[in-house]
């Protein structure tokens, strides 16, 4: 019995060894998605036409691909387009010019989901995909980064440089209400612009989970820089403001004070104003005298 029991354990064995090798002879291949992509299945070889078969979504288990077959692979969930010019960022910042022909710099990123529903998504690669090489190798792909750099960063840039025609560089630097304007008219025109681009709906709101409506890419950007020379330049127009908001108030105060004399002078006479002004500066000790008394004034520290 015992021996009947490892005789079948072998030709099992044997069995899947000889299934995998035939796998392995026909050219076949196995794919098994993780939970942030979706794989493309093409089915077809060197003799055969290439046809679409259909998407695997992500999580699925181990799925077989016959001789030939090819599977391309998309992430699923938020991404971003980040263009910072940090190390690792997708790009470099914008370059905009205000309408006073100032040339400033907008970093930012847009975040975005693309848009995984089977149909659309098919129609993403073999109409953008396949063209950049967008899709993912072992996590890596050279072409989505391209890819991003052209859908993304041409039209982010085309909005940015209209939107801020519309305002003067002072007031996008310094300015939170014109900057909130300006950021409200580069959404504006940025989502146009990238799905005019596009073709399609491609990329989607971040929390887009494949059905219902596509959504906006959420943009998040800085207020415009612009050349440090100007920066430095408003530093010290705005610190003469305030010299000057001081000095003014200083010739106010000295106004004042000589409008005030004048007025002594015209009640008490050149004289009777110098004594007023000694006793208020406490130069001169006022003595109170009996009517018709005599009194002598003496300044202090005099003999």
């Amino acid at each position: 019995m015992a021996k009947r029991s490892v005789l079948w354990k072998a030709l099992w064995l044997a069995l899947a060894a000889v299934v995998v090798l035939g796998f392995a002879a026909t050219g076949c291949s196995r794919v098994s998605t993780e939970t942030d992509e979706v794989v493309l299945h093409y089915a077809g070889g060197p003799f055969e036409a290439i046809a679409f078969e259909k998407c695997i979504n992500p999580s699925s288990g181990l799925t077989l691909l016959g001789p030939g077959d090819t599977g391309y692979s998309y992430p699923f969930g938020q991404r971003s387009f980040d263009f910072s010019g940090v190390e690792g960022a997708e790009s470099g910042a914008i370059s905009v010019v205000s309408r006073d022909n100032v040339q400033m710099t907008v970093a930012g990123s847009a975040t975005f989901t693309l848009n995984t529903e089977c149909k659309v998504l098919r129609q993403f690669h073999e109409r953008i995909g396949r063209k950049y090489g967008a899709y993912f190798e072992d996590g890596q792909s050279e072409g989505w980064t391209k890819m991003l750099n052209f859908y993304f960063k041409q039209p982010l840039d085309r909005a940015m440089d209209a939107a801020s025609q519309e305002f003067e560089w002072k007031k996008l630097f310094n300015d939170p209400q014109i900057k909130q304007q300006w950021e409200l008219r580069v959404g504006q025109l940025a989502r146009e612009y990238i799905r005019e681009a596009a073709g399609a709906e491609y990329f989607c709101q971040p929390l887009y989970a494949g059905t219902g409506d596509c959504g906006d890419v959420v943009l998040t950007i800085q207020k415009p820089q612009p050349p440090d020379s100007l920066i430095e330049a408003l530093a010290a127009e705005q610190a003469a403001k305030q010299q000057n908001l001081a000095q003014q108030q200083i010739n106010a105060k000295v106004k004042t004070e000589l409008e005030s004399i004048k007025d002594l002078v015209a009640v008490l006479g050149p004289n009777g104003a110098i004594l007023w002004k000694a006793i208020q500066d406490g130069k001169v000790d006022v003595v109170p005298v009996p009517q018709n008394g005599a009194i002598n004034i003496t300044p202090r520290g005099g003999s």
